[in-house]
């Protein structure tokens, strides 16, 4: 066991170490990179929610990525953000998923090319819990606009792809 005297010197050598000023620290890196299209913005900040979901890509119709929200009927149409809602081009319908869903596609399209898989890019029901930015009011009975601000705990399951 230590000594009251050896655990007060190391105490004090500690205190010797000089620490950084918050002035002089080094911004925090970011562990992923950015999106390109802002999902959260300060106007629909406050309406951004959590919701355990199913984000499925719909060959017809648009938007072609929804979200089913588990426990509900409720559907997202899902956007890449509020600059590109209500969509005015062919571009605006081109998703910006934050870099954890992001990266979690493009490892199922490279599982999908090793697999030789006809349409790797065509990636299964994903499950997940999403940060959900609304992009208009809730109208029950409609499929509200939305973005993806974050998603976690993301699982894709690919026993349920009926494009095959």
């Amino acid at each position: 066991m230590l000594s009251v005297t050896a655990l007060l010197a190391l105490a004090l050598g500690a205190q010797a170490i000089p620490q950084e000023s918050p002035q002089t620290a080094a911004p925090p890196q970011s562990a992923s990179p950015q999106r390109k299209i802002s999902c959260k913005t300060p106007e629909n900040a406050s309406m951004c929610y959590w919701t355990r979901g199913r984000l499925r890509f719909y060959n017809i119709g648009r938007p072609t990525y929804r979200i089913w929200k588990v426990g509900t009927n409720r559907v997202l149409g899902i956007y890449a953000g509020p600059s590109t809602y209500p969509p005015r081009t062919e571009e605006d319908y081109l998703l910006d998923f934050p870099p954890r869903l992001e990266r979690a596609y493009k490892l199922e399209e490279e599982r999908n090319i090793r697999l030789k898989i006809d349409t790797p890019w065509l990636i299964g029901d994903v499950f997940a819990d999403f940060e959900i930015c609304p992009l208009e009011p809730d109208m029950p009975g409609d499929m509200q606009a939305s973005c993806i601000e974050a998603a976690k705990n993301i699982f894709a399951d690919l026993s349920k792809r009926s494009y095959q």
